[in-house]
């Protein structure tokens, strides 16, 4: 199981970043941002090989399966 920053929303936003930067904004004036967009990410084959059961609540909040 995985939940992290979806890394493509991360990219997106480092590309506003670059755009204010050529427009001359200097980069200490830009202020951090957090990751807004998070996924959860669950292998059922590993967890099966591991001998867990993972309850379906959880796998239908779950952003991918692997199977």
């Amino acid at each position: 199981m995985s939940y992290g920053p979806n890394f493509p929303d991360l990219f997106r936003r480092a590309g506003d970043y670059v755009d204010k930067i050529l427009r001359g904004v200097k980069p200490a004036d830009i202020p951090i941002e957090q990751p807004v967009k998070f996924d959860l990410i669950i292998n059922l084959k590993t967890a099966k090989t591991l001998g867990l059961t993972v309850p379906d609540k959880l796998l239908a909040t779950a952003d991918e399966v692997i199977e």
